[in-house]
């Protein structure tokens, strides 16, 4: 989940003169004594309690080293192959490391890795300088990550000239000057440089635990404090703080949205562009300047208890670096997260001379504040009580049917996923788990009765996992309604948190939490989503690359397998009407110029993916984005979501606030083809079942 005050991987660049000194290394990182306990306890922990439990050995060792590797370089343009054989050198020491609480090995990678981004960036800093040649006809292969690692000092400086002489090409094709683009990739350089100082020894420990609880399975993780804390503000959906969306730019931490309803909206003391550069805490306690600081630590020092008041030095909006600050004091409050939350819409579509009245759900994630209602909170914030209300208000609205959006819905909690079952099919088995004893639960829900009772179908792509594939899985084995999309993840397991420092019996905080699957789920058909997913009754076209995203592109993935079905009975059938729904679909769509628009832009996305080389002659380049704008203009091309085109060469914080909020919008704003065509299929069938 992707969200500006969560933001971990963009730091501020402090100001600092075009082509300055080159930077120097920072103080090596060293591990903590807490996260050496806090391993070694995760090893325990993973080696006792999960599902498929794999001993911390030699060979464990050198899958988690190689992720470790992959997770710093990924695409294989850091590290030179006498890295590489350096740190394998031990490859079969990270499990005896870890057992004797000594993370000197991922350390002294990390550092090296340090090294290797200064190198690489003082070094791109210096080719801007010169003057490239863009008659010359080479290529720049930016997909590297199944490339040989680098041989030479001199065939790793080359792909760099080639890598910066692209991003110079990029920005000249906009009709950016010499200067202006030389200033541009000399901010963008240094401030990754400037990321570099940021690194902390907690970064480093979150990025070897990643390395080592996917080495023993894809959806076992562990959370380090912050982490932990964005876990659980994204299964509440709340959080106490000001209401402010925060990104850095251009050096400061600014204001990109106002939260409706928080303390920064209603104060009215704030305005987007705003920039804050100190945080004090309390009436009258010190303002510290933050100018130069991680904007996770900023987000930190500005959220805080409810009820108590926070003070921001404020630059303006309008101001200049030496403007007039003010500043202003602000009392926290819980913030309703409910952009992420399940909302509707209702859209008409014609059916013949009918014209139906289709509500939509989209839900993002399978929400629920787990502490609240333990508490016994009867308004607690959950995903199937949001839905429940929404439903109703459908039901209100006449509404002929309803689609439930699940597309990019990566899951969350288990109970939602057969909480919200229930509301489509009323009491019965949901889901079966299976735990690593072989016992097998069967999950069930006891409303009495249905929610809604009118025709249903569920909209999934490749981003819909877990909880999301619980839910479309047992309406499609209920027959309560179609599955349309993309074949879903393929994630059939279930994950329990689990606090390490409760089961240390620490006073204070500092190892974290485990998550670790402990069960498989299977459907109440005995088949499980396991790898193979949610196959849709009608399938639509995706963005997605199944090679590269989904259950099938982790090599530990657990295989598919199936148990005997549970008992239920199905509320329906929709395998008479499928022929024709499939017919009425293929011959909509053929003649739907938005759909073959959306088709055509897939193929050429993913023929720009299988590519992988860009050239980097002008000619060339000028060629093909006049032949894409020749097909564009052609075809009067409508914005489908699908970004193949307008490239301004500018990373977000490079272009002004207003302008990245609008390219954000348009976005957003984009036709959705595919669920227009969701709820033009569930049109048909609702016509169909009145026939």
């Amino acid at each position: 989940m992707r969200k500006c005050y969560g933001l971990l991987g963009v730091f501020l660049a402090i100001t600092s003169s075009t082509y300055a000194m080159a930077a120097a290394a920072p103080q090596p990182l060293m591990p903590l004594k807490e996260q050496a306990q806090a391993a070694e306890l995760s090893a325990q922990f993973l080696g006792r309690f999960s599902y498929r439990p794999i001993p911390l050995d030699d060979a464990l060792s050198a899958k988690i080293l190689d992720r470790f590797i992959k997770s710093l370089d990924p695409d294989r343009m850091i590290f030179l192959q006498a890295d590489i054989d350096g740190f394998m050198a031990n490859s079969t020491k990270i499990d005896d490391a870890i057992k004797q609480g000594d993370l000197h090995i991922p350390f002294s990678i990390f550092n090296v890795y340090d090294q290797r981004i200064i190198e690489r960036m003082n070094y791109a800093r210096s080719l801007l300088k010169q003057n490239f040649d863009f008659s010359v006809k080479e290529d720049y292969s930016f997909l590297r990550d199944k490339s040989p690692w680098f041989q030479s000092e001199a065939e790793r400086d080359d792909f760099w000239r080639k890598r910066v002489k692209g991003d110079w090409l990029r920005l000249k094709l906009t009709g950016k000057t010499d200067a202006a683009i030389r200033d541009i990739l000399d901010k963008r350089y240094q401030s990754s440089l400037e990321r570099v100082s940021k690194y902390k020894s907690d970064d480093v420990f979150q990025s070897f635990m990643d390395a080592f609880t996917n080495s023993v399975d894809p959806h076992t993780d562990y959370f380090g404090a912050r982490a932990s804390a964005e876990f659980d503000i994204s299964m509440k959906l709340s959080l106490v703080g000001i209401g402010a969306v925060l990104q850095e730019r251009n050096d400061y931490t600014t204001i990109r949205e106002l939260i409706a309803g928080g303390p920064a909206q209603l104060s009215g003391k704030l305005a987007v562009g705003d920039r804050i550069v100190g945080v004090g805490q309390g009436e009258d306690g010190p303002i510290k300047e933050v100018v130069g600081m991680r904007l996770d630590e900023i987000v930190q020092m500005i959220r805080g208890t409810k009820d108590s008041v926070v003070r921001l030095d404020i630059l303006p909006a309008e101001a200049g670096p030496e403007g007039i600050h003010r500043v202003i004091s602000l009392t926290r409050d819980k913030i309703s997260l409910d952009k992420q939350a399940a909302k509707k819409t209702i859209l008409s579509v014609k059916d013949g001379d009918a014209t139906r009245k289709i509500g939509v759900i989209t839900l993002p994630a399978f929400y629920e504040d787990f502490e609240a209602r333990m508490n016994g909170d009867k308004d607690y914030k959950s995903a199937s009580r949001d839905v429940a209300k929404l439903l109703g208000e459908l039901k209100q609205e006449n509404a002929d049917g309803v689609v439930i959006d699940l597309r990019n819905n990566g899951g969350g909690s288990l109970t939602e996923a057969v909480d919200l079952t229930g509301l489509f099919i009323g009491k019965g088995p949901v889901v079966q788990q299976r735990g690593a004893d072989g016992a097998v639960k069967v999950e069930r829900d006891d409303l009495p009765a249905p929610a809604w009772t009118g025709p249903v179908d569920v909209l999934i792509n490749r981003g819909s996992a877990s909880a999301s594939e619980i839910f479309a899985a047992a309406i499609q084995d209920y027959g309560r309604g179609l599955i349309i999309g993309e074949p879903s993840f393929g994630k059939g397991t279930v994950q329990t948190v689990v606090n390490l420092d409760q089961v240390a019996n620490n006073n204070k905080p500092k190892f974290g939490e485990l998550k670790l699957t402990i069960a498989q789920f299977f459907r109440v058909n005995g088949g499980t989503t396991q790898l193979r997913g949610v196959t849709p009754d009608i399938t639509l076209p995706g963005l997605y690359d199944p090679k590269t995203f989904g259950e099938t592109s982790y090599e530990n993935a657990l295989p598919w397998t199936q148990i005997k079905p549970v008992t239920y009975t199905p509320v329906g059938t929709i395998a008479a009407r499928l022929p024709q729904l499939q017919r009425l679909h293929e011959e909509r769509v053929r003649s739907d110029p938005d759909f073959q628009r959306f088709i055509d832009d897939i193929a050429e996305l993913q023929a720009l993916r299988e590519k992988g080389v860009v050239s980097l002659n002008e000619t060339e380049r000028k060629n093909e984005l006049a032949a894409q704008a020749s097909r564009l203009k052609a075809r009067q091309k409508i914005d489908d979501g699908v970004d193949l085109g307008n490239d301004d060469g500018m990373q977000s914080d490079e272009r002004s606030l207003s302008a990245d909020i609008a390219l954000e919008t348009a976005r957003k704003n984009a036709k959705d083809v595919l669920l227009n065509e969701a709820a033009a299929i569930l049109a048909d069938d609702i016509g169909l079942q009145k026939q």
